[in-house]
């Protein structure tokens, strides 16, 4: 029995001179529960009492050591709340600055120690002039049912220079399968469409988030736009011009013809694909508006024409001609629009609307680009080539939309 004792206290022994531990090694050992506790450290993007704190900023606070609760982002004048999100290392503002503004910052977080702490920060944003804002207009407009030929249409008061960070920010949906680009026509103006015409019915959402977006040369977007429209039955006018005929069709089947007369041998009326840009029930039509001289034999100046709809920059339309009935559907005599009897004039404008197809065949005049609405006589390739995202982008260290 003793010598099974030594055997086992030897052994003993050997473990505890292999385990190479001491007592010391043991009383000083942490498992990770029992490591210490950090405080959380929050740290804003903008400095208490900051001036002049650039619109394109989007605030943010850096929470470490911990996770952040709540944070308000205010105006002090107003008392307007800018929305945020808790993400995994702090909080992020979900707006970007107005100009000429005081805001209030407030952030609470509890840290690893399981204490809260809280930090404030007053500050205001840069001045702008009107030069260096940019506003955005859009047709069509919110609510609109338009025709199949629509384009999405964004014009700037102010050029705009970082194109291809706008049209990051200048988003399209529809409700239907349909893929479509926007091109640029210059700084100031930008179009969508799709490949082909705009199905029938088709819901669709134009989102621009340009407000305080870094325009470029110390410019920036004012006024976010979100634009609801519908586009409506597929009607597509055909006028043409040597037969001196129209037709009216809805999905490709023809519903009216129509005697017309269209633009004589000095004034032809133009040869392609036009949208109609505005309707008038009644309009004085001035030659001197298309560049006419009073004193030219050509002038004219015809008050209260009926049922007209504008198709080009230049001054071509649809409307009522009574004068002129006894040539409709027999021969061209007009200074270039589409004249036709003032009950075909208002059954045409009543079926009409903005952004419907007219097509213009057999003419010896071509339509001269971007003399009104003229997207559809682009080739689709070129189209897209238009795109700023297909050119070289122009990069604003500004920007940050973590």
């Amino acid at each position: 029995m003793r010598e099974h004792r030594l055997t086992a206290a030897a052994a003993c022994a050997a473990l505890i001179v292999v385990a190479g531990c001491s007592a010391s090694d043991v009383k000083d050992a942490v498992t990770p529960d029992q490591a210490p506790k950090e405080p959380i450290t929050l740290t804003p993007n903008v400095e208490q009492k900051a001036s002049g704190v650039k619109v394109s900023t989007r605030v943010k606070v850096l929470a470490e050591n911990g996770e952040i609760s709540r944070a308000t982002l205010t105006t002090v004048d107003k008392g307007t709340t800018i929305n945020g999100r808790v993400g995994k290392n702090g909080w992020t503002a979900a707006e970007r600055l107005e100009p000429s503004t005081t805001y209030r910052l407030r952030a609470e977080g509890t840290g690893e120690d399981g204490r809260t702490d809280t930090v404030t920060r007053t500050f205001t944003t840069q001045a702008l002039s009107l030069a260096e804002q940019t506003y955005p207009s859009v047709a069509p407009l919110q609510g609109e049912t338009v025709g199949v030929g629509m384009p999405v249409i964004v014009t700037f008061d102010v050029p705009v220079k970082n194109r291809s960070l706008y049209e990051k920010h200048m988003q399209v949906t529809t409700n239907k399968d349909v893929e479509g680009s926007w091109t640029w026509f210059s700084d100031r103006e930008a179009h969508y469409r799709p490949e082909k015409f705009w199905p029938a019915h088709t819901r669709v959402k134009v989102d621009l988030t340009l407000n305080s977006l870094p325009a470029g040369g110390g410019v920036y977007g004012q006024q976010d736009q979100k634009i609801d429209f519908k586009v409506g039955k597929k009607a597509v006018t055909i006028v043409n011009v040597a037969q001196h005929r129209l037709s009216y069709t809805v999905d490709n089947e023809v519903v009216r013809k129509i005697p017309v007369t269209t633009g004589d041998d000095t004034h032809r009326t133009r040869e392609g694909i036009k949208v109609i840009m505005e309707k008038f029930s009644s309009v004085d039509m001035d030659a001197a508006t298309t560049g006419v001289d009073s004193e030219d034999p050509g002038y004219y100046n015809i008050s209260d024409v009926r049922w007209a709809m504008r198709v080009t920059n230049s001054g071509e339309f649809l409307h009522a001609a009574p004068w002129s009935v006894a040539s409709q559907g027999n021969a061209n005599v007009s200074h270039g629009c589409t004249g036709m009897s003032t009950a075909n004039a208002k059954w045409l404008y009543d079926n009409s609307r903005r952004g419907d197809v007219v097509k213009y065949v057999n003419s010896p005049r071509p339509l001269e680009d971007r003399n009104g609405w003229t997207d559809w006589n682009v080739p689709w390739s070129e189209w897209t080539s238009g795109s700023a995202l297909e050119q070289e982008p122009i990069g604003d260290p500004e920007v940050n939309d973590a």
